[in-house]
Formats: structure tokens, C-alpha cells, sequence
């Protein structure tokens, strides 16, 4: 399971990555508290509540399921990726 550092930090550089995608809009528009939320924390911006981290969690939780994948441990966006068959952008 992927500890939460690392669901924010690959949560944040998919965000920051992939926000312009069509392909995937309507995951960013449902998503739109809890990628936002991973991108800043990841970047040192801002402080996660519990509240936050209940976003966060439903967003890594909702990426998975969106890219048919099982969470093994990731450690970061590459190794993520990799898994999902895709490539960073």
C-alpha cells in the first residue's frame, strides 16, 4: 500500500502532468478538490487537514480504480505509470 507522502507526491505530478489531457477531464472535473489539494501540499503550499486528507484519499482511491490498477507500494509518478501502460507527458 502507498504510504500517503507518496500519494500526494504522484497524485500532485499527475495533476500537474496530465490537467490538460481531454482524454482524461472528467476525472479532473470530478476530482477537483483532492488533485488540486495533492498538487499544492506536494509543492510545500499548504498544510492537509483531515478533511483534506479524506479528499486526497478518495482521489487516489478513484485514480486507481479509473486506470485499472492495484495498489502495490508506488513510490513515485514513473513507477505509477508504469504500471497503469502509461507514459509521462
Amino acid at each position: 500500500m502507498t504510504d500517503f507522502t507518496n500519494k500526494i507526491k504522484i497524485l500532485g505530478a499527475f495533476y500537474s502532468n496530465y490537467k490538460e489531457n481531454e482524454e482524461l477531464q472528467e476525472f479532473f472535473e470530478f476530482n477537483d478538490v483532492g488533485m488540486p489539494l495533492a498538487y499544492l501540499a506536494g509543492e510545500g503550499l499548504c498544510e492537509v487537514s483531515n478533511d483534506g486528507k479524506k479528499y486526497i484519499a478518495e482521489s487516489w482511491d478513484i485514480l486507481l480504480a479509473f486506470l485499472g490498477i492495484e495498489d502495490i507500494g508506488f513510490n513515485d509518478l514513473e513507477e505509477f505509470l508504469s504500471m497503469a501502460n502509461m507514459e509521462e507527458e
